[in-house]
């Protein structure tokens, strides 16, 4: 496992909604350094936070996880 793998996509799905790390900070109680961390992988959220991070951006939390495996056909 590489040491530059991402684990989340909290990044990608605030720019796919066109909205801030700040405005993601603001919206679950942390700082923006904290969010920050999580959306460059420098740290993960736990599952209590990422759930949180789901219902902020109104999305399935599984969309904010980077898959480990092909979907299959």
């Amino acid at each position: 496992m590489s040491d530059n793998q991402s684990f989340n996509r909290i990044k990608q799905v605030l720019k796919d909604q066109g909205r801030s790390q700040k405005w993601l900070a603001e919206q679950i109680g942390k700082s923006y350094v904290v969010v920050t961390n999580y959306c460059n992988n420098n740290s993960q959220p736990t599952l209590q936070v990422l759930n949180g991070i789901a219902e902020a951006l109104d999305v399935d939390i599984r969309e904010l996880i980077t898959p480990t495996k092909a979907k299959k056909p």
